[in-house]
């Protein structure tokens, strides 16, 4: 296989991972930013988090696994954004650490201000990674300045642009839809009639930002979108998308949970495929100079690593998949609130 065919399906693979992680992680980073919303009592709140309980630790396998293929396949570009964006990235996994430890611990004591103070560290350590993520990929989207050697050249605050809030601000509302659709499939009574509140006001706040960021595209970012002047079969992307936005809301209002769920799972495949089809070759282009934009022509690695990675991968991620099948059939149908457990 040549080395362009081999820089090309990588490019496409972790494309794939880490559509997988904003699929799964997804739904459970937005059932954190609503649990202060939808469930008022201990009961309720120790409901949304038997929700997530079996799932949230395996979905972030996704992340690892793609930032393990971003190392493999393309290690400048993984140097840059982990030297870079360091601050950024340590903010994310601080935050996704204190998730994990408020998740476990408030269980522990029985006392109503303990398990409240935990409540709102995991909305809050939920809220964080939810926007900064979006934050993320708007700057993938808008470029960041990079010098000759492809390394970073700014500091955290220029991450902080209006275009890269505003996707942001769109991937936050993204993640609180679906998590909302999420808790409208796992639970019933008073969560599930707050949970489909929440997941029309997030997809109709879903809707304006996604407008909003589009034209944001075209303003700040119009190298984005000359992929799609180039080859018209890419616009198939945008109009699934639309179509799955459309899907989602109309299952949502005919009650039918479980295919809300699907078309809002869909809807962030189409996200992360427009990201792609827009930013290809780049994985990290350069907004100073073009020409020092991370590629997957310039910064990828040797034609036999990346075979060899393939390899494994090929191996690897099907079994990756059947775990995680696996482990959704086994905890599928609605969850029930007990003295056990969160």
């Amino acid at each position: 296989m040549s080395l362009t065919a081999l820089q090309t399906i990588w490019y496409v693979l972790i494309g794939v991972l880490l559509t997988g992680y904003a699929i799964l992680d997804g739904f459970d980073l937005g059932a954190g930013v609503l649990l202060p919303f939808v469930a008022r009592e201990d009961r309720e709140r120790r409901l949304v988090f038997h929700a997530i309980g079996p799932f949230w630790d395996g979905n972030e396998v996704w992340l690892l696994t793609g930032a393990g293929a971003l190392f493999a396949a393309f290690p400048p570009v993984y140097a840059t954004v982990f030297s870079g964006f360091y601050l950024a990235m340590m903010l994310v996994l601080f935050a996704l650490i204190v998730r994990a430890v408020s998740f476990e611990f408030r269980s522990k004591v029985e006392e109503p201000r303990w398990r409240r103070a935990w409540d709102w560290t995991f909305f809050v350590s939920s809220l964080l990674p939810a926007l900064l993520l979006g934050v993320a990929m708007g700057n993938v989207v808008r470029g960041v300045p990079l010098t000759a050697e492809r390394e970073y050249a700014g500091g955290l605050l220029p991450l902080l642009n209006p275009f890269s809030l505003l996707v942001g601000a769109a991937g936050l509302a993204m993640f609180v839809t679906h998590g909302a659709i999420y808790l409208l499939t796992k639970t019933d009574g008073p969560v599930a009639e707050r949970a489909r509140r929440a997941a029309v006001a997030g997809w109709t706040a879903l809707i304006v930002l996604a407008v909003l960021s589009a034209v944001g595209v075209a303003l700040d970012a119009p190298e984005r979108l000359a992929n799609f002047r180039r080859t018209p079969l890419a616009w198939v992307v945008p109009a699934l998308l639309v179509a799955f936005l459309v899907l989602t809301r109309l299952d949502l209002a005919r009650g039918k949970n479980g295919r809300a769920f699907l078309f809002s799972s869909l809807t962030i495949a189409g996200l992360m495929g427009m990201v792609g089809a827009g930013n290809f070759p780049y994985l990290l282009p350069a907004r100073n100079v073009p020409e020092y934009g991370l590629s997957i022509y310039n910064a990828s690695a040797s034609q036999n690593t990346l075979t060899a990675m393939l390899v494994i991968a090929l191996i690897g991620m099907p079994l990756v998949i059947a775990y995680t099948a696996y482990v959704y059939y086994v905890f599928r149908g609605q969850v029930r609130a007990t003295e056990e457990g969160y």
